[in-house]
């Protein structure tokens, strides 16, 4: 069984035990419980899209750790004038570990 999940303005497929990284969610602790909002359940052969029965599918995950990613660098530069600028950017992300996937109710 899988879901397709949405988190921070992007979807993702996870299935229980699956470590996913998000972008930053501030309010959250490390060990904490997490709900996300689900788009699509894959359950074998069903494949649920309905939203009415979407909303009462809760996909869990447990807060594991707060990290930054890799160092992204932006290079500026215009020809003949001189115009040269490096900029320097490390996205915050969280990881979660996916607990559980309710099956939708029939």
């Amino acid at each position: 069984m899988y879901a397709i999940v949405r988190t921070g303005g992007r979807q993702q497929k996870v299935a229980v035990g699956d470590v996913i990284e998000v972008d930053r969610l501030a309010g959250n602790k490390v060990g904490d419980t997490v709900e996300l909002s689900t788009l699509l359940v894959v359950d074998g052969d069903a494949v649920t899209s309905d939203p009415w029965v979407l909303a009462g599918v809760k996909v869990r995950a447990e807060v594991v750790d707060h990290h930054k990613g890799d160092k992204i660098d932006i290079l500026k530069y215009k020809n003949k004038t001189g115009y040269r600028k490096r900029i320097g950017h490390r996205q915050l992300h969280t990881a979660l570990k996916i607990t559980g996937i309710d099956s939708a109710a029939k």
